[in-house]
């Protein structure tokens, strides 16, 4: 594919408010009629849609990622070897390990509160809000993290 441009991140850039938006939609379509009343199944369902919401992102963003790295790698004549060496910034710094340790205790705040809720005879609706919410702190905190990797991906294109 052809070199990186500011068009071609642009465009990323829309792919990935592109995802936010269709990852969160069930999210918080699901608000209004939550306050009102909820269920276990309810609960069951927040914690499948933070494991889907993370596959859909790194579905739609990780093979476009590769491939700039990829060119990358051509563009600076990079042997597998260094390339291993030179790419592992890109994909792995303080900034995105923070990304991680937040989504990690997202993930396991609304896995585990939502089976807990689930087994509770009965359901509390306020806290699945609480938990719908964590779900959008979780698509967000990935979409800045997929969001950094690409602007520095670009900025190294750009060297």
């Amino acid at each position: 594919m052809g070199h990186l441009t500011a068009h071609s991140f642009r465009r990323t850039g829309w792919l990935i408010a592109f995802s936010v938006s269709a990852v969160a939609a069930p999210c918080l379509s699901l608000a209004q009629e939550t306050a009102d009343a909820c269920d276990k199944s309810q609960y069951e369902a927040v914690v499948d849609e933070a494991g889907a919401a993370l596959r859909t992102l790194n579905q739609n963003h990780k093979p476009l990622f590769q491939e700039k790295l990829r060119e990358l790698k051509e563009k600076r004549g990079w042997s597998d070897n260094d390339f291993l060496t030179n790419a592992a910034p890109l994909v792995k710094d303080e900034t995105i390990d923070v990304f991680d340790k937040k989504s990690n205790a997202l993930l396991n705040e609304i896995s585990g509160r939502g089976e807990e809720e689930a087994a509770a005879k009965t359901p509390d609706c306020a806290l699945l809000l609480e938990l719908r919410a964590k779900l959008k702190q979780l698509v967000d905190t990935q979409t800045e993290k997929w969001t950094y990797m690409f602007n520095k991906l670009e900025a190294e294109m750009a060297k």
